[in-house]
């Protein structure tokens, strides 16, 4: 699509939510995962889209799919990436080049329940994570494309998600075989 059909798109959407404030309100499309076998997982949309991830070997996994991690980083980049995207199309900009990398350090000890040497559990979650974002358009100033990063960052559902964490519900239905 053009980034002047996405321009239009989102104005026409911006315009019914001015009026409607509401309607921007909505249930996300649930992730449904099912556990297929060792470490396999297939994760489905509600569209038929299926997702399969497994485990490194190293942790009883076959290695020969994308980690759950994996797909989070994935998730992230792709989000800021479709922000940014839309932000330049909104301005006007014709992006040239336009690629986000999303990389993570974790401890294994965390995801194994292991203790540190303080006898506290180890953190699961990544320790830290950082993004960085490749982008170009022709008679555009530098400065001006990062301007436009950081402020479409800002607006990435994913971007807020992993900064600013919201408390979960946690629900189990657990029935005996």
């Amino acid at each position: 699509m053009a980034a002047a059909d996405i321009a239009a798109a989102c104005q026409r959407v911006e315009s019914v939510l001015q009026r409607r404030p509401e309607a921007g309100l909505h249930d996300d499309a649930p992730a449904t995962a099912r556990w297929s076998d060792g470490l396999r997982v297939v994760s489905s949309h509600a569209n038929g889209t299926q997702v399969e991830t497994d485990m490194p070997a190293e942790v009883g996994g076959s290695g020969d799919r994308v980690s759950p991690g994996w797909m989070l980083r994935a998730g992230w980049a792709s989000c800021t990436a479709t922000c940014v995207a839309m932000a330049a199309a909104a301005k006007g900009i014709e992006l040239t080049s336009l690629e986000v990398r999303a990389s993570s350090r974790s401890d294994l000890r965390g995801l194994l329940g292991m203790a540190g040497p303080d006898d506290e559990p180890v953190y699961a979650g990544p320790c830290d994570m950082q993004m960085h974002v490749r982008i170009s358009a022709r008679g555009v100033a530098a400065d001006l494309l990062r301007a436009l990063v950081e402020e479409s960052y800002r607006s990435s559902p994913m971007a807020c998600a992993v900064q600013d964490a919201l408390p979960v519900s946690l629900h189990v239905d657990a029935n005996a075989d």
